[in-house]
C-alpha cells in the first residue's frame, strides 16, 4: 500500500527500527514469544503475541501486563525515532506492527476489566497512529 504525503504539513511518518535478529528467532529458530521477549525486551512484536496468547487463554491480565509493557517499549522507541507525541506510525512498516498490536491487545484487555476510559484511549490512538492497522485490528 502506498503511503500518501500529509499536504497540510503534519509530522512525517515513523517508522521504528527492524530488529532481524528477534525475527529470526521468532520464525527460524521457533523460540517462544517469551524467550524472545527475553532476550530482545524491547521488541513490542514478542509482547503482542504474549498479550495475544494470554489472552485467547483467557487470561486477562496477563495479557493486559504484556500489552501495557510491550506498549510502553515501543513508545520508548518511538520516541527515540523522533516521534513527538502524535503523527501516523503505518501498519505497512512491519516494525511498526509490534507497538500496534499492543496498543489494540491494551484496549482491548483495559475493556475486558473494566478500564474503558483507557480502552477508548488506545483505540482512539490505534485509529489516530494507523487507519489501516485500526480497521485490521479491531475487528
Amino acid at each position: 500500500m502506498a503511503e500518501h504525503k500529509n499536504l497540510l504539513g503534519g509530522p512525517e511518518p515513523t517508522h521504528l527500527p527492524e530488529n532481524e535478529e528477534a525475527y529470526r528467532l521468532l520464525g527460524e529458530k521457533s523460540l517462544s514469544p517469551a524467550e524472545v521477549a527475553a532476550r530482545h525486551p524491547t521488541f513490542s512484536l514478542a509482547w503482542a503475541q504474549l498479550a495475544d496468547d494470554a489472552y485467547e487463554a483467557g487470561r486477562v491480565i496477563e495479557s493486559y501486563a504484556y500489552a501495557r509493557t510491550g506498549y510502553h517499549r515501543g513508545l520508548d522507541q518511538l520516541r527515540r525515532a523522533g516521534w513527538k507525541g502524535h503523527g501516523p506510525v503505518p501498519w505497512s512498516h512491519q516494525a511498526n506492527r509490534g507497538f500496534l498490536r499492543c496498543l489494540a491487545a491494551l484496549a482491548r484487555a483495559a475493556g475486558e476489566i473494566g478500564e474503558q476510559d483507557e480502552a477508548e484511549r488506545c483505540r482512539q490512538f490505534l485509529q489516530d497512529s494507523s487507519e489501516e492497522a485500526y480497521t485490521a485490528l479491531t475487528r
